[in-house]
């Protein structure tokens, strides 16, 4: 328990230097120096500031997975988890980007670091919709031929929604705005009359 807690608290730390000094201008002994540990103890956990970067980067996602996994286990309609679903992503992905200040730029800059990171949560998001997905076809609420398929698609979409949301490049101010937008969206493509 105790190392899982040195872990955590090394990752935090971490996040919050890079997030207010960068990447590129935070050290490890910054991080040994902000958390009260040595750097023999960081370097116990993390070879380089690129592999606690990853791990920064891993957290963000775990946060991420947990509010929709909260979402899919609600008591409610499939269509609304459906949207509540793509809400969670989009909100959560919007509150990290903005809580890591100067690590924002990072994140948008080496994309392609965060893509390796994001393997493991794109299957499990994937996983998630599918499940939803057949939980309205089960209810007679959807009427998808490939849940395997919709679901990729879905989670394709939203991944793309990503960075348009975040900058507030769909012309409204608030999710509340852009609900009945997306509500609309889900239960015409998803309903039974549009057989997917």
């Amino acid at each position: 328990m105790a190392l899982s807690k040195t872990r955590s608290l090394l990752v935090d730390v971490a996040r919050q230097l890079f997030a207010k000094n960068g990447f590129e201008n935070t050290t490890m002994n910054d991080i040994a120096v902000a958390s009260n540990k040595g750097r023999r103890t960081l370097y116990t956990y993390f070879a380089s500031k690129e592999e606690i970067y990853l791990a920064v980067i891993e957290t963000e996602l775990e946060r991420l997975y947990v509010r929709m996994e909260e979402v899919a286990r609600r008591n409610i309609s499939p269509e609304e988890k459906m949207v509540q679903l793509i809400f969670a992503h989009l909100e959560v992905v919007k509150e990290s980007v903005y809580r890591n200040g100067n690590l924002r730029a990072e994140f948008f800059r080496d994309i392609w670091r965060v893509e390796s990171c994001r393997k493991i949560f794109d299957k499990n998001e994937i996983n998630l919709f599918r499940r939803v997905l057949a939980e309205g076809v089960d209810k007679g609420v959807f009427e998808v031929r490939n849940i395997r398929l919709t679901s990729e698609i879905a989670h394709f979409c939203l991944k793309g929604c990503e960075i348009p949301y975040i900058y507030g490049r769909y012309g409204l101010n608030n999710a509340e705005e852009l609900y009945p937008y997306v509500s609309r969206l889900v239960s015409k493509s998803l309903s039974r009359s549009a057989k997917l």
